[in-house]
């Protein structure tokens, strides 16, 4: 896609969500669409790779949760994957502290190489599982948003998710439609990490039919040290 085209059809569906992007931020999505591509024919980074479709399953689809982030705070990215939707949210906050989780070590290279062409600051990619990197120094409930697109039950991913969340600090899952079940399945697994169910939003993403949850989960209390368990198990035996 020629960048103009790109421009447009960046721009337009940004504005449809009172989002208004500078000329660097297009630049700067318009060089990660490149890198994605780039990287995709060597390493499975992604099953989207037409640039429209990267654009608003991506990129637009990423910053839907930019009105839960508020400025300084320190976010936490699980499962980032190919950086969605922790990169796409870095170029529209460049105060913010954002950290990139993610259990693959090529995904994690990729991400650097992000980082360095996009010449983002107050951001890092870390090469880790949950269960591990929450050991280190610090990161046990140290961040204000904690967010994931992962596709993990709810009830599995909040066991990563609240241990790294400051008590009044939020999750912030970014789920499918249809989630009714997944949020029954997981009250339990909310009480007993200190969590609490703040909302859940709907949207659907601009000039499309697509629609998503967006769950907003509260941190009341302390989650126990003995959460998140040894990695598996979380999988093998979900809170329920």
């Amino acid at each position: 896609m020629e960048k103009q085209v790109f421009k447009q059809e960046l721009e337009q569906k940004a504005k449809k969500m009172q989002i208004n992007l500078s000329e660097n931020q297009v630049n700067q999505f318009y060089k990660y669409m490149e890198l994605l591509l780039e990287w995709n024919e060597k390493i499975n980074l992604t099953a989207i790779i037409e640039p429209k479709e990267i654009i608003l399953k991506h990129f637009i689809d990423s910053v839907t949760i930019l009105p839960y982030i508020n400025t300084q705070n320190k976010v936490l990215d699980i499962g980032t994957g190919a950086g969605f939707p922790g990169i796409p949210l870095k170029i529209l906050n460049k105060e913010n502290e954002f950290t990139l989780l993610d259990s693959l070590n090529k995904r994690i290279n990729f991400l650097n190489d992000v980082i360095q062409n996009l010449k983002l600051e107050k951001i890092r990619a870390i090469h880790g599982r949950a269960e591990e990197f929450i050991k280190q120094n610090g990161e046990r409930e140290s961040y204000d948003i904690v967010t994931s697109r992962a596709v993990a039950r709810l009830n599995i991913l909040l066991e990563y998710m609240l241990p790294f969340t400051k008590i009044g600090g939020k999750c912030i899952c970014m789920k499918s439609f249809e989630i009714d079940e997944e949020l029954e399945e997981a009250k339990k697994a909310i009480e007993i990490l200190g969590g609490e169910l703040e909302k859940v939003d709907v949207i659907t993403l601009p000039e499309s039919d697509i629609k998503r949850k967006i769950v907003v989960i509260k941190k009341v209390k302390n989650t126990l040290p003995k959460y998140p368990r040894k990695a598996g198990t979380p999988e093998k035996e979900p809170i329920t």
